[in-house]
Parts: C-alpha cells; structure tokens; sequence
C-alpha cells in the first residue's frame, strides 16, 4: 500500500503526520480572553474612570407628621 508524502500508516489507517507546534492561539483562547476581559470591565471597571464623588444628601424638609 503505497503512503502519499506526508502521511503514516498506523492500524492499518493512514493517518496525517503531525505537523510542527506553531505557538498560535485557538479561537476558543482568543474568545476566553476577550471575555475575560469583557467581564472585567463589566463587574470590576476600568481604572480610566473617573472617581465617584460622594454626595452629601440634602437635610430632609421638616413636615407634620400624619396622624
């Protein structure tokens, strides 16, 4: 049985050899990444924000009380 190049027999199977590590990132990666991100962002915020200034509530208006 002849095996085209870049292909092995394994079990009577012909099976693609493996091809070399490229370091590159899956898509499911990318997608965890930017959810993180995302979610970081949503819940936690970002720090380019300007801070909250706490405001003083206004004395409450006496009134008479309901019988």
């Amino acid at each position: 049985m002849p095996v085209p190049e870049g292909y092995h027999v394994v079990r009577s199977h012909i099976r693609r050899n493996p091809r070399p590590s490229a370091k590159k990132m899956s898509g499911w990666t990318i997608a965890g990444i930017c959810a993180a991100v995302w979610l970081w962002g949503h819940f936690i915020g970002f720090s380019d924000t300007s801070p909250a200034t706490p405001s003083t509530p206004a004395p409450a208006a006496t009134a008479p009380a309901a019988h």
